[in-house]
């Protein structure tokens, strides 16, 4: 079956400040979530939290190497904002499972059907 999104929990998520993880957040300038990241904490209002493999702080904010690397002061993790690529975002919701996130967003074009049901049946 194919996950659908449903437009009022977008809506909650897009309006509602709280932290934000955001996965594949680096330095490099040239990827999406470099300026999205931004808007995220400067428009919308949100802390974020940037994860990447080398665990680089970003945009001045301190980063981590995983998603349970993040110390227990900055939970709870109210969304993790996937920008990897579908091969890898299975491991990165069942990190965002373990960790007790309240949602997962994979970015436009990161599909991975298995792992949206598992986050859709951890709630």
């Amino acid at each position: 079956m194919r996950h659908v999104n449903d437009p009022a929990v977008i809506d909650r998520l897009m309006s509602t400040p709280g932290t934000w993880a955001i996965v594949g957040l680096t330095q490099n300038e040239w990827r999406a979530a470099h300026a999205v990241s931004l808007t995220i904490r400067d428009v919308m209002g949100n802390r974020i939290i940037p994860v990447n493999l080398r665990g680089e702080d970003v945009h001045g904010e301190k980063g981590y190497a995983r998603l349970a690397d993040i110390p227990a002061q900055l939970h709870p993790i109210d969304v993790v904002d996937c920008f990897v690529n579908s091969a890898r975002v299975g491991d990165v919701v069942d990190q965002a499972i373990a960790v007790g996130a309240n949602a997962v967003w994979m970015q436009l074009g990161v599909v991975d059907e298995a792992a949206a049901e598992r986050a859709e049946a951890a709630g």
